[in-house]
């Protein structure tokens, strides 16, 4: 699974989160006791951040041809990196298109990449 964005434990159990000042917003795609459905397949509950053990951004990063990328998405055998290198001779290398300046991104092959994991800051 692909993640990007934040996460909180809240009482022994991980989250999708939001952070939003002294409050965080916990999502969960079921049903539970405090949390409100805000569409379906989606429930928040608001709780205070003071009572959250563990607040952290994670993302999912890997290697490709050598070189550093984050993951932004995920279609069939294929996966949506962002370089994180920083050298645009580099990025040009490796075919990945100038999506913003300074920012490279392409599809990679699935069975090329290494070192998939997660990274949380």
């Amino acid at each position: 699974m692909m993640r990007d964005g934040y996460i909180a434990r809240y009482l022994g159990r991980e989250y999708e989160a939001s952070p939003d000042g002294d409050t965080v917003r916990l999502y969960r795609p079921e049903p539970a006791e405090g949390f409100e459905e805000v569409r379906p397949g989606r429930h928040v509950r608001v709780v205070p951040a003071a009572e959250v053990d563990e607040l952290a951004y994670v993302r999912s990063v890997c290697n490709w041809r050598g070189q550093p990328f984050i993951v932004l998405a995920e279609h069939e055998a294929w996966l949506r990196v962002e370089y994180t290198g920083g050298k645009a001779p580099v990025a040009a290398e490796l075919g990945l298109e100038e999506f913003d300046y300074g920012v490279y991104q392409g599809w990679a092959p699935k069975q090329e990449v290494t070192d998939l994991r997660e990274s949380r800051l």
